[in-house]
Order: structure tokens, then C-alpha cells, then sequence
């Protein structure tokens, strides 16, 4: 008795050893023997190495768990096949550290030469698809993010890049989401849409957007549109084209419990929240996963799923962070990705700059959706994103702005230095759009924050304008639709401008010469559509429909509303403005006096090669006037796109160690930008798909 109690003992110390490290041994597939030292393939429970200088290609579609996979080669997942991988930890870092200790990664990649440079392409890469051969459409990457005993669960499962490059690309679609065509009604099963959807298919789950609140501002705070959604889920089962007038539809599994309304120009959207590159939590009820890139880290996503992710009330732990890169991850980009029962938000830029989110579409998150974190943040865009559902949660332990009450906005910053166009926010619990930034006794909003020639300076960041904020929407929302520093009057002064304090901003704004510059915005079915705390504002064709107010207690004195359309208002289209009513049309020039002196703001998205000596170069610009050119080495690009919001061009002369590019952008007004982007686009040998620092499919 006592010998076999021994020999348990003995045997749980031998578990409760550290798990069996299985290493690289060359390139090959991960099923092949022979890729592997000792000439076995990984199994259950294993660690895995893939070492510097291996190519291995995932090939297999196993249930088996592995602890951890450590890539400091490059680990591609096959593009013919399905694939699925169940993973504790997933980790992109050069060397050979296999240590499980936490995700505060060291800088591993090399440093860039300047701050508008990026750093050498990683060696250590994981691949599940690129932007040049992306996972094709009928095979589908899935990787199930599982939670191993022993395991920290503040920080595992998850897939995290310390300063190596990471890819997601599924199959491409024409549209992520589009506008209805008419009305959903009720009952029914057809759908009309308003423009075709190349890429969805049967099988695939949709959203349609609710379009009528069925909870307004009386609700306590622990109400949500979770519990008397509006939104409905349904799973396509046919899509077509009518042959008499060419307007696309789908049907649906299940009648509509709601009418989704087309009112004039007033339409719910439709989203598509499927893809074939899929990356989710193995226990949505147990313990969650995320996704994480540090600085220094590379790589971009497209047309990707991230479901079921994001650890509630945990800090840094979200379905997808950007975390601290700073400049080092300019132009990474994350196109056509959808991010859908976030337990703690979709997207969270921290401080870092210079990022592309475009055709996204985010559903259902505890905590605000589109995220940018702690106020440094510059030069970012979102781009024709669909924010859906961001529910009421709680502020998070230790989080940098401690005012904020991560109470639900579909979009949420605290620096308004960035880009937002094309974006529609629908039945969010707090807010379509929140601007905040305050001053309190634990935060001093005057912030070190990066300048147009890439020096820093402390400034105050409720003075800062925006790149851009223009073609956005929102609707349905139970509060706000657009509020931009408000809410929290402190004081008043009907006299002295300079002594307003009202809304969370305290009445700190941009200067005359800089306002905040509102663009066509639609907003509709919201209780309180638009509410500016800020100072210096100007609206240019806005129009508010179907809703409870108007404009609501804006801070108006340096305000200017220019082409304003309010209809179907319930209660006061303009309701108790500090600072006097706002002034229109031929008040302009005594209020505000705009100057365009600041530089627009450029991103490489994309090399591809086109031939034996020549690349296709692909981009961004952002700028609040007009772009007049963007130049990649000296050579002009073609506008894709709006005013050069999408650009490429084609550049000769790839040697055989590749090329180093530098774009940069010009304005109308003779702004150049001071700090272009400048990239390698590197020749790998070993590799038949070279790939770029920031490398993204764009559409």
C-alpha cells in the first residue's frame, strides 16, 4: 500500500513536470515526422518550437490541444486545405525563449532607424493566409483558443506578436455590410439589399441593424440593448439577383421578428459576420482568449472572424489590442474583419499610431467597440466600420483614463487626432460616438503626443482637432448619437468665453484656427443626437431625423452650423445651448477662422510584387482639406479612391534584396507631410511570397 502510494506521488510529479518541448528539426509540414526532432509531430500537451531559418507549413485539421506554439521561424497554414489548431498559447518572437511569463514582450525586432521608419521585417512570421494568397473561399483556418489548467487565466488562452509578424487573410468580399434596399418587414424572410455582396454565401450568419429603440433614456444603468435587442441574427439560406430590375436579396432562416426600415435615406444595415479565417475561444463561458501585437510586431488582417474573445474586466485583454507599438506598426491594417460577442470590446489601439481599420464590422461587446485607449494615439483611421451593439460594462481595474465608465460606445477616443469616415454606429447603449477627456485630481489630460515631423510635445489633448471626421452615421441609439466632450456641466459664463466650463472637456478646446469639423453626418432615432461640450465646432450638412431632440446642450459659443436639417423632432430641436444660440451661414467669419496649415497624414498598406523588377505600392491619406498628391519615391500615385483615401502606384527597380520605399503626401494649401513613411519591401530567397513590413490586402 504504501509503495503504490509512492509510486502515485511519483507519478504526479512527473505530470506536474514541465510539458515535452518538441522542436523543428528542418522545413517540412507539421505532420511530417522527419520536421521534427526525435521524429515525432507534436501531440497533446506538447510545446512547440518552430525555430529560426523553418518553414513549416500546417497542414492538419486535429482537435488535439497543444500547450503552446512558439514561432520564431515562419509557421504557415496551408491554403488547400481545411485547417484547425487548438492552442493555449500561440506566440510570434525571434530567439528561442519558450517561457510562459506573462505578455509584457521585449522589444525583440530590430529598432527603426527613425520614427517614421519602420523596423526590419521580422524573421519570426505566422501566416495563416497573406494579402497575396489568402485562405480560399470553401477552405476555412480555424484556430480555437483553449485554456490549459495551470495557466494564468488573466492572460491565456491567447495569440500574441512580440515583435514578430502576424497574418490573418481569409477569403475577400465586395462588401462586409451594406444598406437595406426597403423595408424588412416583420414576418418576413426576403431581404432586399442595396448594393450586390460578392462573397457571401449560404450558410454565412448576418445581422440586420434594429432601427427602432426599445429602450430609451428612462432605462437604469444596468439596462442594455442586449436584453431587448432590436438587432436580430439570422443565417442566410439563398441569395439572388432579380432579373427584372437587378436588386440583390437574401432569405433567411426565420421570419423577422421587427420591421429593419428604409425611410427615404434612412436605412438598416445588413452585416456579414462570417469569414474562412476564424479565430475563437474554445469556452466562451469558461475562460476567454484574445489577441495581441506588441511593438515592433508586423503584419496585417483581412476578412478575418475573431469570435467569442476578450476576458470581461480584465485590463489589456481584448478580442484584438494593439498594444504600445507606437510608430513601429505603421501601416498595419485590418480590412473586412468582423468582431462579433466581444466580452471586452473589438479593437483597441494603444498607443499607437498610424493604423488602417476599414469595412469591420463589430457586434455585441461589453464595453465601448472601436477603442483608442489612453489618449496618445495620432493619426489613426476608421473607415466604413460598423459599430453594433457596445453594451453597458464597467470601467476596468488600473485602465489609464479614469474617468471613463466603459459604458458602450461604438466608437470611443480621447484624442482627437485621428480619422473617422464612413462609419455607422446602431444600437449602442451610451454612445454612436464619445469624445472625453477631462482633468481630474488622478489625470492630467496635457500628454506627451507625437507631432506632424514626428517629435513629441506635451500638449493638451482636448485642443487637438480631428485629421478627419466626415460620411459618418448613427442610429437607434438609446442615448447619445454624437457626443463630442459633453454632458458634465460644471459652470456657466454667459460673458467671458474664456471662463465656460461646461461639458466633461471643461470647455478646452481647439483654437479658432483648428475646430473640430463635422462633415455630413446622419443622424437618426437617437434620443440625444448631437452634444459638444468642446468649444469650436463646425457642422457642415448634418441632418438629424426621428428623434427626441435636436441638438442638446452644446456649448455653442464658438459653433458654427452650416446646411443643418432637423425633422420629426419630438421634444426641442435646439434645447438649453451654453453660450447663446449657434450661429449660421453669415456668422462664420466671427466665430471661427479655419486655417489649413496642417500636413496630411500617409500610410503604406500594401506591396505587392507585379513583376521580376517592379512592385505594386498601396495606401492611405488622410487629411481634413483636400490631398493633392502622394508621392512613393518620388514617383505620383493614382487616387483609388475619394481624395487619395485609397491610393497605389507601381515603382521599378527591385533588386535583389528588395526596395526601400518612402511615401509621403501634399495638400492643396502646399502642406507637405514632415515625416513619410518609408518601408522595406524585402526578397526572400527562401520564401515564395515576400512579404513587407505592414503588408495588407486593401479594397
Amino acid at each position: 500500500m504504501i509503495h503504490s502510494i509512492v509510486l502515485a506521488a511519483v507519478a504526479a510529479t512527473i505530470g506536474a513536470a514541465e510539458p515535452t518541448l518538441v522542436r523543428s528539426a528542418d522545413s517540412g509540414p507539421w505532420s511530417a515526422a522527419s520536421t521534427w526532432e526525435g521524429g515525432r509531430a507534436p501531440g497533446a500537451g506538447d510545446r512547440v518550437l518552430v525555430r529560426e531559418g523553418h518553414h513549416v507549413l500546417y497542414d492538419v485539421d486535429s482537435a488535439t490541444v497543444i500547450r503552446a506554439v512558439h514561432v520564431s521561424g515562419v509557421l504557415r497554414f496551408a491554403t488547400d486545405r481545411d485547417t484547425r489548431l487548438d492552442v493555449g498559447l500561440l506566440r510570434v518572437q525571434p530567439g528561442d525563449d519558450v517561457s510562459e511569463e506573462g505578455f509584457e514582450c521585449a522589444p525583440h525586432a530590430a529598432k527603426p532607424a527613425d520614427s517614421g521608419q519602420a523596423a526590419s521585417t521580422p524573421t519570426a512570421a505566422l501566416e495563416v493566409g497573406t494579402a497575396d494568397e489568402p485562405i480560399v473561399a470553401g477552405r476555412r483556418a480555424l484556430i480555437r483558443l483553449t485554456y490549459i489548467e495551470g495557466m494564468d487565466k488573466e492572460s491565456f488562452p491567447a495569440i500574441v506578436a512580440c515583435g514578430g509578424r502576424m497574418e490573418f487573410h481569409g477569403a475577400p468580399m465586395a462588401r462586409t455590410w451594406v444598406k437595406l434596399q426597403r423595408t424588412a418587414d416583420v414576418n418576413q424572410t426576403l431581404v432586399f439589399l442595396n448594393e450586390p455582396v460578392e462573397g457571401w454565401k449560404p450558410g454565412d450568419r448576418v445581422i440586420l441593424t434594429g432601427t427602432t429603440r426599445h429602450l430609451g433614456y428612462g432605462g437604469t444603468y444596468t439596462d442594455s440593448v442586449r436584453d431587448q435587442p432590436s438587432t436580430e441574427e439570422r443565417t442566410i439560406t439563398k441569395l439572388a439577383i432579380s432579373q427584372f430590375n437587378g436588386i440583390p436579396s437574401l432569405t433567411v432562416d426565420a421570419p423577422l421578428k421587427f420591421d429593419h426600415r428604409v425611410i427615404e435615406d434612412y436605412r438598416g444595415e445588413v452585416a456579414n459576420l462570417s469569414r474562412n479565417v476564424v479565430i475563437e475561444s474554445a469556452d466562451p463561458k469558461g475562460v476567454r482568449g484574445h489577441v495581441m501585437y506588441h511593438k515592433r510586431s508586423a503584419g496585417s488582417i483581412s476578412y478575418g472572424e475573431f469570435r467569442h474573445l476578450g476576458k470581461e474586466g480584465v485590463l489589456g485583454r481584448y478580442s484584438l489590442h494593439f498594444h504600445l507599438a507606437g510608430n513601429s506598426m505603421r501601416g498595419t491594417s485590418v480590412v473586412g474583419a468582423s468582431f462579433w460577442d466581444s466580452a471586452n470590446r473589438w479593437i483597441t489601439i494603444h498607443g499607437t499610431n498610424y493604423l488602417v481599420v476599414r469595412d469591420c464590422v463589430g457586434y455585441r461587446s461589453v464595453g465601448h467597440g472601436f477603442f483608442l485607449e489612453d489618449g496618445t494615439e495620432v493619426y489613426n483611421v476608421f473607415d466604413r466600420c460598423l459599430a453594433v451593439q457596445a453594451c453597458l460594462g464597467r470601467p476596468l481595474p488600473k485602465q489609464v483614463l479614469p474617468f471613463d465608465h466603459n459604458d458602450g460606445a461604438g466608437f470611443w477616443w480621447a484624442n482627437s487626432l485621428n480619422t473617422f469616415t464612413r462609419n455607422v454606429a446602431a444600437e449602442c447603449d451610451q454612445y454612436g460616438y464619445r469624445f472625453e477627456a477631462r482633468k481630474t485630481a488622478d489625470f492630467d489630460p496635457e500628454l506627451n503626443v507625437m507631432q506632424p515631423d514626428g517629435s513629441y510635445k506635451v500638449v493638451d489633448i482636448r485642443t487637438l482637432p480631428f485629421v478627419r471626421f466626415e460620411g459618418n452615421e448613427a442610429h437607434c441609439h438609446r442615448r447619445f448619437g454624437v457626443n463630442l466632450g459633453g454632458f458634465k456641466g460644471v459652470a456657466r459664463d454667459e460673458d467671458k468665453y474664456e471662463d465656460v466650463k461646461s461639458g466633461d472637456v471643461q470647455g478646452v478646446g481647439p483654437d479658432p484656427g483648428h475646430p473640430f469639423m463635422i462633415r455630413d453626418t446622419k443622424l437618426w432615432n437617437c434620443h440625444w443626437p448631437f452634444h459638444a461640450g468642446s468649444p469650436t465646432v463646425k457642422v457642415d450638412d448634418m441632418s438629424i431625423y426621428d428623434c427626441e431632440y435636436g441638438l442638446w446642450r452644446s456649448n455653442t459659443r464658438r459653433h458654427v452650423y452650416n446646411n443643418l436639417e432637423m425633422r420629426v423632432i419630438r421634444s426641442h430641436s435646439i434645447f438649453h445651448p451654453w453660450g447663446g444660440f449657434p450661429t449660421a451661414g453669415e456668422g462664420y467669419e466671427q466665430n471661427l477662422k479655419p486655417v489649413d496649415d496642417l500636413p496630411p497624414a500617409t500610410a503604406i498598406t500594401g506591396v505587392s510584387a507585379s513583376g521580376p523588377s517592379r512592385v505594386v505600392v498601396r495606401g492611405t491619406a488622410s487629411e481634413n482639406g483636400a490631398v493633392a498628391k502622394v508621392l512613393v519615391n518620388g514617383r505620383p500615385a493614382r487616387s483609388v479612391r475619394g481624395r487619395f483615401d485609397e491610393w497605389e502606384v507601381e515603382i521599378d527597380g527591385v533588386g535583389g534584396d528588395g526596395i526601400d520605399l518612402s511615401a509621403h503626401a501634399e495638400d492643396v494649401a502646399g502642406n507637405v507631410e514632415k515625416l513619410p513613411h518609408v518601408v522595406h519591401f524585402p526578397i526572400d530567397p527562401n520564401d515564395a511570397i515576400a512579404n513587407p513590413k505592414g503588408r495588407a490586402a486593401s479594397r
